[in-house]
């Protein structure tokens, strides 16, 4: 897989952030990964609210800023629109968070979604790979 588009889920970018090991290893190398390849990597915008709401409640909301403000120069940010919250709608997902993070990277044109919890997107269109398999495959 040669300079793949990509989507990020928020627990890869969550675990660089507070770095918990040993997540954040592979998790940081995907984020380097995006910063040389900024033009196909992607977060949700979704994510981005929920990123700032954790970091600010468990650090402040400077920091919150800042690590955003970091973040947008390594991903840019997948839209969630209607047309990606009705696709969602119709992926049988338990988590309705997931089925928005699968069709906004779809929206996108991603070739997959990097994230710890592959098995969470089970039923997606796109490959799902860990930071470990994206890693490997790069």
């Amino acid at each position: 897989m040669a300079d793949p588009r990509l989507l990020v889920d928020a627990n890869v970018i969550l675990d660089v952030l507070y770095d918990r090991r040993p997540f954040s290893d592979s998790g940081a190398r995907v984020l380097e990964y995006c910063r040389q390849h900024r033009e196909n990597a992607f977060m949700a915008a979704h994510h981005v609210t929920t990123i700032f709401y954790l970091y600010a409640r468990d650090l402040n909301p400077e920091r919150a800023r800042v690590a955003l403000v970091d973040l947008g120069s390594v991903l840019k940010v997948a839209a969630v629109d209607q047309v990606v919250i009705e696709n969602a709608l119709r992926l049988p997902y338990r988590d309705f968070e997931d089925a928005v993070t699968m069709m906004a990277a779809m929206e996108v044109g991603a070739e997959c979604v990097v994230t710890r919890n592959p098995d969470d997107f089970e039923y997606g269109p796109l490959s799902v790979l860990s930071p470990a398999e994206f890693l490997q495959r790069t």
